[in-house]
C-alpha cells in the first residue's frame, strides 16, 4: 500500500513559525511525503525551500521528486530519504483515472477551504527500486486548497473512502468547524466521474489512538458496529486507519483518517514534527 501527497506548506511547522515572524510565501516551504505500509514500511516527508521548487502547467517538482500529469496518467517519481531512520526510497507511481470531476465542494459556510474529489476510483501502478517491490490496485487524487490556515478554521475532520460491491466509490467527510454547525458530506462516484450524493448515515465513534490518544468517528449504517482493521500512523494530531464498516447496505473495508487540528495548534506538537519532517531550505533566487 502507498499513500503520496504534496503537502504545500499546510502541516509544516517551518512555516507556521515564519506565519509569526510576518507574511510567508507557501511556495518557501513544500514537500512530497511518501508512506509504504506493509511488510516494508518507509516514511518521507523532506521540506524544502522556494528553490527547489519547480512547476508549469503539467508537471510540479520538490527537489528530486515530480509528479506529472500527460493527460491520462499522474505520475510520481519518487527520489527521497526516509526518516527517522535514513535510508533510499526510489521508484514510479502510476495513477490512471477513467474520469476527472469537475466538482469541487466548500467545506465550511464562507468557502475559504475547497475540496476537489478529482478522481476517486482510479488505477494505480507501484514500481519502487528502493525498496524493490511492485503491484497494481485501487488508487484515490483528490486535492484541497484554502485562503487561511486549516486551524483557523476547523476543530476536526474524519474522512474515509471505501470501494463497494457494485463498483462504485463512497466517500464520507464530517467536519467540526469553528463557530459553525458539524458539516457532512456522503457521495458515491462511478467510473465515469459521476457523483451520486447520498445522506451521510449517523456517527459513531472508533477507539482511540493507542499511542497519542486521537480521538477517531466514521459512519456507518444504523445498528452497525465499525471497528479499527488496522492503524497506519498514530501521530500527535493525525491518524490513518483501515475501517471494517458498513455503508448503504454493503460491508466495507474503508481508509480513514482523523485530523485534530486542536492538537496541531499546540505549540509542543509542532515543536515534535521536525523529528519526521526535516528542512532542507536552500536559497530563494532573487
Amino acid at each position: 500500500m502507498t499513500i503520496i501527497a504534496f503537502v504545500g506548506s499546510v502541516f509544516s511547522p517551518y512555516y507556521a513559525w515564519a506565519r509569526q515572524r510576518g507574511a510567508a510565501a507557501a511556495e518557501d516551504f513544500c514537500a512530497i511525503n511518501v508512506a509504504l505500509y506493509g511488510a516494508t514500511k518507509r516514511w518521507a516527508l523532506t521540506e524544502r525551500g522556494y528553490a527547489a521548487l519547480q512547476r508549469d502547467r503539467n508537471q510540479l517538482r520538490v527537489g528530486p521528486s515530480a509528479v506529472r500529469w500527460d493527460g491520462q496518467c499522474l505520475e510520481v517519481e519518487i527520489d527521497e530519504i526516509t526518516m527517522p531512520v535514513p535510508s533510499r526510497l526510489r521508484g514510479t507511481v502510476r495513477l490512471y483515472p477513467p474520469a476527472l470531476s469537475e466538482q469541487e465542494f466548500a467545506l465550511d459556510r464562507g468557502a475559504r477551504h475547497m475540496w476537489w474529489p478529482a478522481a476517486p476510483r482510479s488505477r494505480v501502478e507501484v514500481d519502487m527500486q528502493n525498496p524493490g517491490l511492485s503491484w497494481q490496485g485501487d488508487g484515490y487524487f483528490d486535492a484541497n486548497r484554502g485562503c487561511e490556515p486549516l486551524e483557523q478554521r476547523f476543530v476536526s475532520w474524519d474522512w474515509s473512502r471505501a470501494m463497494l460491491g457494485d463498483g462504485r466509490c463512497a466517500v464520507l467527510y464530517n467536519r467540526t468547524i469553528r463557530d459553525e454547525p458539524a458539516q457532512s458530506l456522503g457521495l458515491c462516484f462511478d467510473g465515469s466521474g459521476e457523483i451520486e450524493p447520498f445522506e451521510p448515515p449517523p456517527n459513531v465513534e472508533l477507539a482511540k489512538t493507542r499511542a497519542w490518544r486521537i480521538a477517531r468517528a466514521t459512519q456507518c449504517d444504523p445498528g452497525y458496529i465499525p471497528g479499527i482493521d488496522r492503524t497506519l500512523e498514530d501521530t500527535p494530531f493525525y491518524a490513518r486507519s483501515l475501517v471494517n464498516t458498513q455503508l448503504l447496505g454493503q460491508p466495507v473495508t474503508a481508509m480513514h483518517e482523523s485530523l485534530s487540528l486542536e492538537r496541531f495548534r499546540q505549540p509542543w506538537v509542532r515543536l515534535l514534527l521536525p523529528f519526521r519532517m526535516p528542512r532542507r531550505a536552500g536559497r530563494r533566487p532573487g
